[in-house]
């Protein structure tokens, strides 16, 4: 290891540590203002307005798609564009989260003044207490005195990571007091990897299905298999209950006379099944476990009638693999 990288490493390892120390800091900071916080939050009809200047700015818009994505609606205003007619986006029935280390940016008077003549409820979050942002505000978040990792203090720092951190539990502490679901989640993240990892069953499934009824002979269950060409067949029962399904490998091991058999004689019984509302993340440990590489779809409320079909390539094509 060279000089220059031993240099480099520990340079980085002084900067977590100190915005770390400095995260310890704000979590024990925290008091009833956080929780007025989220309470004001909680009782606006509208939106949470954020809004920033500079890197206050930048961590403005990541609180502003985090409180979004989790159930508040959030929308960030560039405080010199609300001086120049964006103000007419912070209406009554909003909130106003206000940024800003030393609480005295001047780029935010306006905002400021427009919450107060409307009386919109102003959250703000700086590290002076004493700050115009702050004595104005209706909630006041004091960020403790943490020394920014930069070393020389004029680097945001520490300080853009408080308040990152302070958003996200905000965010957080809202998601969970809506009791905000997996399901409602997936709503606002239906791309990417997330929008995958949420896919349920009933997104991914087929439903022309490879059915036939018991009694059935091969031959016909033959022609049915490889015309819907999912390389199985499920077998329904008089009340239309999934009551087995054959596989290339149930084919295989009654190839001997195959054709003189019925379906029910091929088949494997009480076939492994899953819910429509299951995660497809389910459905894909499931085929794994069982060295299989599809899955009937069964109606949960317990009449056992097959709803679907889910592949394994299914899964693959929708990232969730």
């Amino acid at each position: 290891m060279t000089s220059s990288t031993t240099d480099f490493l520990a340079t980085a390892r002084r900067v977590i540590a100190a915005e770390t120390e400095a995260l310890t800091m704000l979590g024990e900071s925290l008091g009833q203002s956080f929780a007025d916080a989220v309470d004001t939050i909680l009782r606006a009809r509208g939106r949470v307005i954020v809004s920033g200047m500079g890197k206050s700015g930048h961590i403005g818009r990541k609180i502003t798609a985090t409180l979004a994505s989790t159930g508040t609606p959030a929308q960030f205003v560039h405080p010199a564009e609300a001086s120049h007619g964006d103000l007419g986006m912070v209406t009554r029935e909003d909130v106003a989260l206000v940024l800003s280390n030393s609480g005295e940016t001047p780029e935010l008077a306006d905002i400021i003044a427009h919450t107060r003549r409307f009386d919109i409820p102003l959250i703000g979050v700086a590290s002076r207490a004493q700050s115009t942002l702050l004595r104005q505000a209706d909630v006041a978040l004091v960020l403790p005195a943490a020394p920014e990792a930069c070393g020389n203090g004029i680097v945001p720092t520490s300080s853009t990571t408080m308040t990152l951190a302070l958003g996200d539990a905000l965010a957080i502490a809202l998601m969970e007091h809506r009791q905000f679901t997996p399901d409602q989640f997936r709503v606002f993240h239906p791309g990417g990897k997330l929008g995958a990892r949420l896919a349920k069953v009933s997104d991914l499934m087929h439903r022309t299905l490879p059915l036939v009824p018991s009694g059935t002979p091969m031959g016909e269950a033959l022609i049915t298999m490889s015309q819907k060409g999912f390389g199985v067949l499920g077998v329904t029962g008089p009340d239309g209950r999934l009551e087995g399904v054959i596989t290339d490998g149930d084919l295989r091991r009654h190839l001997d006379g195959l054709l003189s058999h019925s379906v029910d004689e091929v088949m494997t019984r009480n076939p492994r099944t899953i819910a429509p509302d299951a995660l497809a993340e389910k459905a894909v440990a499931v085929m794994n476990a069982k060295k299989i590489t599809s899955l009937f779809v069964v109606d949960p409320e317990g009449t056992g009638a097959a709803l679907g079909l889910i592949h394994i390539h299914d899964c693959l094509r929708a990232g969730v693999a």
